[in-house]
């Protein structure tokens, strides 16, 4: 017996780093040094920063991986590994600067993960931030035929005197919100229960979305920020904090961008209401309170600043055709998301 007989396909795997070569060089910054094949990525740290400080971040897709599997839309799921990282480390103020995958898989099958590193290289061309390796894992027995799971890595570099903690943030700040593109990486499972429940199939077409199809619809990737929001700081907006609304929703990841003695105060009437949020509130009879504290309701990514630059942040992101909103403002309290159903 050998490797192969055991499930395990070397040469396939040799074979499959040429193919994505192309993908990951297409993704790198004048940073990176060496290419792609070597124990591990070198990247030398920009010049220019006085107190450079690396943030990093890691996450996965969660059970999205499931229906992306079963539509074959594996290009979405690279986009959402990136998104989810890249976005968390955003949220101290930092530029993400390069990203490493895993991806590990019971038997190796090229053109789906072509398609995943594909949606991954796209994903760090949309933050700018340069592929700088990854592992690909072939375990047979370990995942079934046909599946895969991921999770990604990140490190971006912040100025230390403007790292974003929360410490910054003051009585008064007005709360803005930057939309989401659907339900982005979280509260996958709950959807596959509505729809596992309903007996329905991933290519049934509901009159609220307009002719597309379930597997479309829940398959939107996740919306990345960085360049717009980097270029707000850099514009002179004056950003105290950043959240990034994942699982858990508002409730759960706004106080985590607040300083001690402060709750956020929302007005839900400010949030506009998407489709798909309606769908799975009345499909799966969910109450208002279990939809906020599992999905992020239309809202993906949400920004702390000064009363006074309320218009101009707003006019910014507008000119840059993102749609920003106020929703909330800061007030004393204890670390509480308040006015939700």
């Amino acid at each position: 017996m050998d490797y192969r007989d055991a499930g395990v396909d070397i040469k396939a795997g040799k074979s499959f780093v040429e193919r994505i070569r192309s993908s990951v060089h297409s993704t790198f910054r004048p940073e990176v040094i060496g290419g792609l094949g070597g124990f591990a990525g070198c990247f030398q740290l920009a010049e220019g920063y006085k107190e450079p400080v690396l943030v990093s971040g890691t996450d996965g897709v969660g059970t999205k991986l499931k229906i992306a599997q079963v539509t074959g839309c594996h290009h979405i799921v690279g986009i959402d590994l990136v998104a989810m990282c890249v976005n968390d480390v955003l949220t101290s103020g930092a530029e993400p600067l390069f990203f490493l995958d895993y991806l590990a898989t019971g038997k190796l099958e090229p053109k789906n993960l072509l398609d995943v590193v594909a949606g991954i290289a796209h994903g760090c061309k949309q933050a700018g931030c340069a592929l700088l390796g990854g592992e690909t894992a072939e375990m047979p027995g370990f995942y079934q035929s046909g599946e895969y799971d991921l999770a990604g890595f990140c490190v971006g570099v912040v100025e230390k005197r403007q790292i974003l903690d929360g410490s910054r943030v003051q009585i008064g700040d007005i709360a803005i919100a930057l939309p989401s593109s659907g339900l982005h990486s979280n509260g996958y499972s709950l959807v596959r229960e509505i729809i596992a429940n309903k007996k329905l199939k991933w290519s049934a077409r509901p009159t609220i979305f307009n002719g597309q199809s379930l597997g479309e619809i829940f398959t939107i990737p996740t919306h990345i920020y960085v360049k717009p929001v980097l270029a707000a700081r850099q514009a002179g907006i004056d950003i105290h904090a950043m959240a990034h609304i994942t699982g858990g929703g508002l409730p759960e990841n706004l106080p985590r961008c607040l300083g001690e003695g402060q709750s956020i105060e929302i007005d839900v009437k400010n949030i506009p209401k998407l489709p798909v949020f309606q769908w799975l509130a009345e499909t799966g009879g969910i109450s208002p309170q279990v939809m906020y504290d599992t999905f992020n309701m239309g809202i993906g990514f949400v920004l702390l600043l000064p009363v006074q630059q309320l218009e101009l942040a707003i006019d910014f992101f507008q000119k840059n055709d993102i749609s920003a909103f106020a929703i909330g403002e800061v007030v004393n309290g204890t670390g509480e998301i308040l006015g939700f159903p």
